[in-house]
């Protein structure tokens, strides 16, 4: 697959056209994917949605609707940086997969090999859970995340050991390999174990494997301590009992750490699924690996997750891949599929199960049209 080359290609604010609108008629109709950022703003609440769609000619159209800053109406930023949580998670696995690729970590090895005696509870014990595993969700290990201490005080700093000690409070969910079940705590394991091979910070060892590797020129992994987003943004937030929006742009992300802290724009995130699905990242064997996936239908129906990459079906035939990700402010979906098309749509604030839908179905429209 050809690696994504940004076009700016037309840039639309709600209620606009598309460069490139059908015409119907004589008379031109309304982008389906600007119509659809459109009402997701109107009709579901969300202060701003932004999307960059890849064609299979490899061109790159972005779109934006709603407004940046819900206090003074300022614009959306074209491709603004948004933070992607959870889709961080297909960059820790990435990196997992090239130590794999280097003989350093073995997939089906106990996490023991690499932090032993660390892995240990009710029901916990790392030398009966793998490396493929804590990459899959099919560990068992318990979530960290404590959600209303999380909006309680956005700003604090956790250590990721702090967050492992917050999950072995816990008891495991089931015995490792038998089931599936999503938790950030298998993330925040792969991220100890790549520091521990590695020697180096894990946001070091991120922007340096692929980052840098791809050009990712507008995505890092936050520094400690680092609660802003670096270059233009929407402001992101998050909507109270009484339905008033309060701002959470100003975030340490490190609770969310190997599991969801990275920064991105939606054109950098379908770059880097691109140069993934293409082979620029990891070789061919660990990339099979990594599309070797186990039925996920608590998610959504005909949802199936790797090791740390997702499969979604489309209404048009045949799959995309990508991930996803939710952090108070920010909500992102999309993927790309193999012949080249890509779609991310970020939304900047959590949206309810119907909006949710609303954005699986802007992605699905803008895939397969």
């Amino acid at each position: 697959m050809a690696v994504v080359t940004a076009v700016a290609a037309g840039v639309m604010t709600a209620g606009a056209l598309a460069p490139t609108a059908a015409f119907a008629g004589g008379k031109p109709q309304p982008d389906s994917v600007q119509s659809s950022l459109n009402a997701l703003v109107k009709d579901d609440g969300l202060p701003a949605a932004l999307a960059s769609v890849q064609g299979r000619d490899g061109r790159t159209r972005t779109y934006t609707a709603g407004v940046g800053d819900v206090a003074t109406g300022a614009k959306v930023p074209v491709d603004g940086q948004v933070r992607i949580g959870s889709n961080t998670k297909p960059f820790t696995a990435v990196v997992v997969l090239q130590l794999v690729a280097e003989g350093k970590v073995g997939l089906d090895s106990p996490v023991d090999t690499y932090l032993p005696g660390l892995l240990r509870g009710d029901g916990i014990d790392g030398r009966n859970i793998t490396v493929r595993q804590l990459l899959q969700h099919t560990s068992g290990l318990p979530d960290y995340v404590d959600k209303g201490a999380i909006l309680a005080d956005p700003t604090r700093y956790y250590e990721p050991r702090e967050l492992l000690d917050a999950a072995l409070t816990q008891k495991a969910r089931f015995a490792p390999g038998t089931r599936w079940s999503y938790s950030n705590t298998n993330y925040l394991m792969a991220g100890l174990i790549i520091q521990k091979v590695t020697g180096r910070p894990l946001g070091e060892e991120v922007n340096r494997r692929i980052v840098d590797r791809i050009g990712l020129r507008h995505t890092y992994f936050p520094t400690p301590g680092d609660t802003s987003i670096r270059e233009a943004h929407p402001k992101g937030y998050n909507r109270d009992a009484d339905g008033s929006l309060r701002d959470y742009t100003e975030l340490d992300p490190s609770w969310g750490w190997a599991a969801g802290a990275a920064v991105s724009t939606t054109s950098d995130i379908n770059r880097f699924y691109a140069a993934l699905l293409g082979g620029r990242l990891i070789p061919a064997a660990q990339l099979a690996e990594m599309r070797t996936t186990v039925p996920a239908d608590e998610v959504t129906p005909g949802f199936r997750y790797g090791l740390g990459l997702a499969s979604r079906p489309l209404s048009c035939g045949g799959v995309y891949w990508g991930h996803g990700g939710t952090i108070p402010g920010y909500y992102t979906a999309g993927g790309a599929t193999d012949d080249g098309r890509a779609t991310s749509i970020a939304v900047t604030a959590i949206p309810g199960d119907a909006a949710e839908k609303h954005v699986a179905a802007a992605v699905d429209s803008a895939l397969c049209r």
